[in-house]
């Protein structure tokens, strides 16, 4: 690293001549002041160590001024218990005041949905309040009510205007832990005020400065004396490659020995992708912006317990508290989600009373747990006051197991402590509400209180921290990764909806104000010795992004070079894989379906890995509905309707019609889909059932077929191996010959080529098979959904073709009784979308030589 003395910082500090170590140090002596009754203000708190530091090494011996905060300051001077309806900057306190101002104010029907937004417009007033002395502040409300009307002529505007209003009047009522600065007390206990000037101006600072009149005095810390490094710019293809590149930037500037390194904060993500990747090289941050209590496990374990409790969660919800809950029996967890991911289960509902109403024995087996579940869900039902609220939500922990692993994590404290769920009662009180209106209150605390993860090095390698707290700290180098026009604008939008003549009057940061401090900021980085700008080309949706403006202007100014990737090349030899030759002897199928023996037929090692090793991935429970969901449908539907008109039938289109709606009903209860879900397939729907009944009439009369069954289970014995199926549906025609048929709703030209070559045709002839009669019909009959309608295609030489099947599936078995090798064979269309090609590993094969 650059040497400490020629350290842009360290000159600031401690420069003979000009630095404020020196410049503080001779005023004193100069006026004849005692060193401890003098205060010096810096603009933030992780500066106060570095300002006492720097004094201890540059100073004058003896006592030292006291270097604060305005906050350090005032609690050092006495403690502050905020009122009931003060603004307490506690979000979970704040919330249910705002949610009580709004009652009171006759918002009560919408108290919840405006709570948030009333605490953030108080937030931005309460700085403006505090800087007032608690007999004024009335006065200064007064005079600013008028300029924060936010208009009229709709209803948002005369909310917004009434928000404004109650925020006003909180912020002015409320006491303050800073408003002992503003007494006699603690002014009377210093006799000199020296203000460090930040980059932005502070309304506290600014009237404490007015209080002291002739005895404070303003140093500048942002000073640009020192000449910019030639910044290095590394231009990044996505996130992921940003973040390797910052981290790799990051222990370049380690290895090179120029700690501590800066790591600037411009996204939570991309940040903790950097601190991710850094960690796994034993580079362990010191993380001072800190987490977002709402993005750590601790707080993702609360809410899954609170949302699995909801009267509409989902089945992946009530899952992911399940499977959090260290004391449930794991076995019936795996064995629910299974079932549930098998039958499509999206809503916990639904499986509620499928399961209450199956006879099935794997649902028999898991309706006692279900019930159980449900059992607890119903506890956190009905609205109570919030202090039930939390001991209900402390209870549900507790029977899970979680609450004690939360009591176990430095983060889990703090989760714990933000929302109260260890008070003493009466601690803190809110109004009844719902579970959705506590699970809201809950979800905004989390997402409002953060948590710095102690440090365990006293002198840290890497330090994160915002772009502005650079100013006055030497850093041997500084990475700020995000330097885009949207993590870095070189005009930061203002916070809050008020707009220039309202931040004017109620003096306010201005744009300008905030853009000056950013560029300030931003020539302070470049002011390290060295200094990394990263940036995406492209964002996580191939969306392209800018370079941020002051990048820009960089390269205008010739004062920026690219520089080459900081990441070291590795060379990995090629190591490909030999087509994998598993053996199945050992696992022999005692039963077998058609699809299975498809599988076998296409591919040995798929066979083997799907089939005999039960090798699966899990099906997506929230899945959008597609087009396989519909053919499901269609046939359960198909499958109700030929039942119905079994009992009831008529030739009456009218009267078919309707028995074609009733098993529309039943087949879209079956599959729990709401009618949002099938929007999709609804315009098509009624070509479809046109198109299928004209078919049907059609059928009936020139095949003369009848209906006899729908989704028959078949099972027939074939040496050692059973096979089983369930056919689609059953008919007879007239000369008693049974007529098996199997729907399809893929292109008509697809099904066509399925019975080109008896012999490749798997589906047929194995349904066959399982009829012992030498005179069965076999079709595939075709549901389409444009002109063509519905069509038969019918496999005329299925007799032939099951006799072949029947000989091959018994050869085929044999052969792997005795040891045949099932190879990946890894060709055709088959490889394409085939779920065992991560195993089997085609993409890595040894090329034969």
């Amino acid at each position: 690293m650059q040497s400490s003395e020629r350290h842009p910082a360290h000159v600031l500090w401690c420069d003979p001549a000009d630095g404020l170590v020196g410049r503080i140090a001779r005023m004193l002596a100069e006026r004849g002041l005692h060193a401890a009754r003098t205060v010096v203000l810096v603009p933030y708190a992780q500066l106060m160590q570095v300002a006492r530091a720097m004094w201890a090494a540059c100073g004058t011996p003896g006592f030292a001024p006291r270097f604060e905060t305005t906050r350090n300051w005032a609690r050092s001077a006495g403690g502050f218990v905020p009122a009931v309806d003060d603004i307490a900057f506690d979000m979970a306190r704040d919330l249910l005041t705002a949610q009580s101002l709004l009652s009171r104010a006759g918002f009560a029907a919408s108290r919840i949905a405006l709570a948030g937004r009333l605490v953030e417009i108080a937030l931005q007033l309460a700085p403006l309040a505090a800087a007032e002395h608690p007999d004024e502040r009335a006065a200064w409300a007064q005079r600013v009510r008028g300029a924060i009307d936010a208009g009229r002529g709709s209803e948002w505007f005369d909310i917004e205007s009434a928000l404004n209003g109650i925020a006003l009047a909180w912020a002015a009522s409320s006491g303050y832990a800073t408003d002992v600065l503003l007494g006699g007390g603690a002014l009377a206990q210093v006799d000199q005020l020296i203000v460090l000037d930040g980059l932005q101006s502070d309304p506290l600072t600014n009237k404490l400065a007015a209080l002291f009149g002739e005895r404070v005095l303003h140093f500048p810390l942002a000073t640009l004396d020192a000449p910019a490094c030639t910044a290095a710019l590394h231009p990044a293809a996505d996130p992921e490659d940003e973040a390797q590149r910052a981290a790799a930037c990051v222990l370049r500037h380690l290895a090179e020995g120029r700690a501590p390194v800066a790591l600037v904060a411009t996204d939570r993500a991309l940040t903790r992708r950097i601190s991710a990747q850094l960690a796994a090289q034993g580079v362990a941050p010191r993380d001072e912006t800190g987490w977002k209590l709402s993005t750590t496990r601790a707080a993702a374990t609360l809410m899954s317990a609170l949302r699995a409790c909801a009267h509409d969660a989902s089945s992946d919800q009530v899952l992911d508290w399940l499977k959090s809950a260290s004391v449930l029996d794991g076995r019936s967890v795996r064995a629910l989600e299974a079932r549930l991911r098998d039958r499509g289960m999206r809503d916990w509902h639904s499986w509620c009373a499928v399961v209450a109403a199956s006879e099935k024995p794997q649902d028999l087996g898991l309706l006692p747990f279900t019930n159980d579940v449900e059992a607890q869900r119903a506890a956190l039902a009905r609205t109570r006051p919030l202090a039930e609220w939390l001991a209900s939500t402390r209870a549900l922990l507790e029977a899970g197991g979680q609450w004690a692993a939360l009591h176990g994590d430095v983060v889990g404290i703090e989760v714990i402590a933000a929302l109260y769920l260890d008070a003493d009662e009466g601690e803190i009180r809110g109004a009844r509400c719902t579970l959705a209106e506590f699970t809201a209150w809950v979800r905004d605390v989390l997402e409002a209180a953060s948590v710095r993860l102690p440090s365990d090095a006293d002198s840290p390698q890497v330090v994160v921290l915002p772009l502005h707290q650079l100013l006055g700290r030497a850093f041997g180098a500084v990475v700020v990764p995000g330097c885009d026009d949207q993590r870095l604008p070189a005009s930061p939008e203002p916070p809050g909806d008020w707009n220039p003549a309202q931040r004017l009057a109620l003096a306010l940061s201005s744009r300008e104000a905030l853009e000056a401090a950013q560029r300030a900021a931003w020539a302070i980085a470049l002011r390290a010795p060295y200094c990394d700008l990263l940036w995406r080309q492209f964002d996580a949706s191939g969306e392209p992004v800018r370079p941020s403006a002051l990048v820009q202007m960089l390269h205008l100014d010739q004062s920026a070079a690219d520089a080459d990737d900081p990441r070291t090349p590795v060379q990995v030899a090629a190591r490909p894989t030999p087509r994998p030759q598993p053996h199945g002897d050992a696992l022999v199928p005692a039963t077998l379906s058609s699809t299975a023996y498809e599988d076998l037929r296409r591919c040995p090692y798929r066979f083997f890995a799907l089939r005999q090793l039960g090798l699966r991935s899990s099906d997506e429970l929230d899945a959008e509905v597609d087009k396989r969901d519909f053919g499901n449908w269609l046939h359960a539907v198909l499958g109700h309707f030929h039942e119905a008109l079994k009992e009831a039938p008529t030739a009456e289109l009218p009267a078919r019609l309707a028995l074609m709606a009733l098993a529309e009903q039943e087949a879209t209860r079956e599959f729990g889909l709401s009618e949002a879900e099938f929007l999709p397939f609804a315009a098509a729907w009624p070509a479809v059932r046109d198109g299928y009944l004209a078919w049907l009439a059609g059928h009936e009369a020139g095949e003369g077929a009848v209906f006899v069954e729908a989704e028959p289970w078949k099972e027939v014995s074939l040496g050692s191996v059973k096979l089983v199926g369930r056919l689609d549906r059953v008919d007879a025609t007239p000369d008693g010959r049974a007529f098996v048929i199997d729907y399809k709703t893929e292109s008509v030209d697809k099904t066509r080529d399925r019975v080109k070559d008896p012999i490749e045709d798997t589906q047929l002839a194995f349904y066959a098979a399982l009829f012992p009669d030498d005179s069965l019909r076999a079709a595939y009959v075709n549901v389409g959904e444009k002109a063509s309608g519905t069509r038969t295609v019918e496999q005329t030489d299925v007799i032939a073709a099951r006799d072949a099947l029947v000989t091959g599936v018994m050869d085929d078995l044999a052969r792997i009784g005795r040891g045949a090798a099932l190879p990946a064979l890894g060709e055709g269309t088959v490889c394409e979308h085939c779920t065992a090609r991560g195993l089997c590993r085609k993409d890595f094969w040894e090329l034969a030589g």
